[in-house]
């Protein structure tokens, strides 16, 4: 069963910070993508939403410049199984 209670992630809290906000800026992109298939877009609104795309697609690539090192940081500090082997 799928449960709607929202946990915190279980990461350190500089990676949950990220992640989250991560999520955030992906459902804009999201957002914004489904308003660029809305029929009858008049040039100014189909403008305004590239706009808009362009800062968040800019927004998520400097917030993710840094994510794959710190994913991986997480990574290494899991407990590592084998030694119960």
């Amino acid at each position: 069963m799928i449960s709607n209670i929202q946990q915190p992630l279980q990461v350190n809290q500089t990676l949950s910070t990220l992640l989250t906000e991560l999520g955030e800026e992906c459902e804009k992109v999201m957002f914004l993508l489904s308003q660029l298939k809305l029929a009858n877009l008049t040039d100014d609104q189909k403008g305004d939403i590239l706009a808009e795309l362009t800062g968040s697609v800019s927004h998520l690539h400097v917030h993710t410049e840094d994510l794959p090192e710190l994913i991986q940081d997480e990574i290494l500090a899991l407990p590592d199984d084998q030694e119960n082997d």
